[in-house]
Order: C-alpha cells, then structure tokens, then sequence
C-alpha cells in the first residue's frame, strides 16, 4: 500500500476507550472507526462485552446525527487478542442457565447477542459500511458476528466455523439466516451440521470471505477496500441498498431462531453439558495462551 492510504494514526498505537472489553479507534482521514475486542476472561461474547458493542453502536449513530464533527462511514469490528478473534458464545454462563432451567435468562442473553448482530447487519441504520476484521479463530458466536458485516475480510492463517453440533445444539444467533443467503441453503447446512472448522482459504473459495489478506497486512486490506469503495462510492452504496432489499434479514427472523436455541439449549443433556465444559476449559487455555 502506497504512503498515501497509510491509516493516519498507526494501528500500532493503543486503542483507548471507556470501555472494559471494547478498544475503540478512530481515523479521520477516512471516516473509519474500528473497534477491538478484547474480553474477559475468555475471549468470547460475555455480558459486559455485548453491553459495550450496543453502546459503541448507539455513540456511532448520536456522532453520526450531530452537525459538528467528522461523520463515521465505516467501522470495523476487529481484536485485541492474538490468535483469537472471538470465541463465540459465553459457554460458561450457558452451562450455568441450562442447569437451572433459567429460560428467561438465556433468552436475554439471547436477545442481547442477536441486537448487537442485528445492528451490524443492517449497518445501524445509517449510510454505514460494516467490516469484519478477522485475524487468528472465529468460532460460533464469532463467525456468526464476522459474517454480519457487509464485508469479511480474513488474513490466510485465520480458521472459522461452528462447532455447537459437537454438544449436540446449532449456531442459534444468526448462522443459517446469514450464511443461506451468502452460499445456499444446503451449503449452509452442511456447514453447520459438519461441526468442521474451516480455513480463511476455503472460506474464501466458497464466497464466504470476501476479501482474503495476507497474515499480519489486514489492516492495509481494510484501507485498500476504503479506497476502491471511495472510488465508486454511488455504485457501491447502491448496491448494499439492492442487497438489504432483496435478501433481507430481519430482527423478527433472528429472533424466532434465537427462541429456537433457547428450547434447544434447554433439552441437553448431562454429557452435552460436560462437552461443552471441555470447551470451555479450551477457550480458557487459549485466551492464556494468547495472553
């Protein structure tokens, strides 16, 4: 990438924020604002994390709405944590619901996650492009999230998919109403009963990926895209108007499904309940290994 698509505040540099799981960022060269995740103590989609994204949402629409200032037409969700872009759901607090019969409290959690989801899809309802970064793991939760954006970009070495089948449940907060409309219904399928984890590469093969960057250049990706968008901005922006009208996905949809999860979730069993604690146990020994 030449000097004159260079971010103008290097990435490189701390994010800051107000925020405990969320850096945030912006550029002001090009209307960009990224935000990173970075949760504790795993690095997947917690309460405290999910509260922060809808948040930051809700400040990206008041600045956007405000006279004074720069406005923000694009924002991209990335990570702080090597290796890890978001491990999914809280399984931890899933296990804990499940045992205690706690519908309600899976289905705000639910809700929760499909809001902040829903919000991405369809671009805060503003004149907004969202992009996902995806450097290391996407799993569950966190390819369901990447795949929300109106572009995923992923760097080679990165892996996604959706291993709920092994606890014998499915992605529930969004996965098939996404990737259906991205690769087909039996495609789709495939994909979430295979449990399999693929690499960017293949992703990419399938249309799933849109952009596919070279380890460690996925930031100078995401400015490349910038530029080509900013090139053709009219057609660009017209056409994500033509998708949002012809292959819509709305909240309503979403969550009908997510109560589907919930009834789901609420049906296993005691050695779905142990697997699901050896994953656990694993994304706990990431997060320290990333750490």
């Amino acid at each position: 990438m030449n000097s004159m698509l260079q971010p103008s505040v290097q990435l490189t540099e701390p994010k800051s924020s107000s925020y405990s799981q969320l850096g945030t960022f912006y550029d002001e060269k090009y209307q960009l604002m990224w935000y990173f995740m970075h949760a504790s103590p795993r690095p997947c989609f917690t309460p405290v994390l999910l509260n922060e994204i809808r948040h930051f949402h809700g400040t990206v629409v008041s600045k956007n709405k405000t006279s004074e200032g720069q406005k923000i037409y694009y924002i991209a969700l990335a990570s702080d944590v090597p290796g890890v872009f978001n491990l999914g759901g809280d399984l931890n607090l899933f296990r804990t619901l499940i045992q205690t019969k706690d519908r309600n409290g899976l289905l705000r959690y639910t809700t929760s996650c499909i809001d902040a989801l829903h919000a991405n899809i369809c671009h805060l309802n503003q004149d907004i492009t969202t992009i996902s970064l995806v450097q290391g793991d996407a799993l569950g939760g966190g390819f369901e999230s990447a795949l929300s954006s109106n572009v995923l970009i992923a760097e080679r070495s990165a892996k996604m998919g959706m291993p709920e089948i092994l606890f014998n449940l499915f992605p529930g907060m969004g996965a098939y109403s996404l990737l259906s409309r991205k690769v087909g219904v039996a495609s789709a399928e495939r994909m979430i009963l295979s449990g399999r984890i693929y690499t960017a590469e293949e992703l990419y093969g399938m249309g799933v990926v849109d952009i596919l960057a070279e380890d460690n250049h996925g930031e100078r990706a995401v400015y490349d895209y910038i530029q080509r968008q900013d090139r053709a901005k009219n057609g660009y922006r017209a056409l994500r108007k033509v998708k949002d009208l012809c292959s819509p996905i709305t909240y309503e949809e979403l969550i009908k499904v997510g109560e589907i999860w919930v009834d789901a979730a609420l049906q296993l069993e005691a050695r779905d309940l142990r697997m699901m604690e050896r994953l656990v146990a694993r994304q706990s020994a990431k997060h320290q290994g990333a750490a």
